[in-house]
């Protein structure tokens, strides 16, 4: 156990975002997703929902600060324009954690290529339906101290 740091994310789970560099993307999808065929590498947090592991990861992940966003949702593939409840809950969670970031919604053929090029897939719990999102890592400005 860590002091600050949310229990759902594991050994694994902190070694990878900590590995990863500017640039690179972690995606976090739901229960339905074919993760394995699709993750590079692979972290499974089987029983947790997408919204805990936000809540989890957000305070700790640099987003990227690039104008085209950094924040990425899938959209749901039969009515691309409806906001599902679980994109609300995302939306709601962004501007609570990430207030300077928007989330930005993905067509399928773009999301899915951007997965399976992720640094690391984490296979959730989430049982909503296109309940998977995107996030580019980005910077933690040196301060010059003296």
């Amino acid at each position: 156990m860590l002091i600050g740091l949310d229990p759902i994310i594991g050994p694994e789970f902190l070694y990878h975002l900590r590995a990863m560099g500017h640039g690179d993307e972690i995606a976090l999808v739901d229960a339905n997703y074919p993760a394995l065929e699709d993750a590079r590498r692979l972290v499974r947090a089987d029983g947790v929902d997408l919204v805990n592991i936000l809540r989890a990861i957000l305070p700790i992940f640099p987003l990227d600060d690039d104008k085209n966003g950094s924040f990425f949702r899938a959209v749901y593939a039969p009515q691309p324009d409806l906001i599902l409840p679980i994109y609300q809950k995302i939306n709601v969670l962004c501007s609570e954690l990430k207030p300077e970031s928007n989330v930005v919604p993905l067509d399928p053929e773009t999301f899915y290529s951007r997965v399976r090029r992720a640094h690391l897939v984490v296979a959730t719990g989430e049982k909503a339906l296109y309940a998977n999102v995107i996030l580019r890592k980005g910077t933690i400005a040196h301060r010059e101290d003296g």
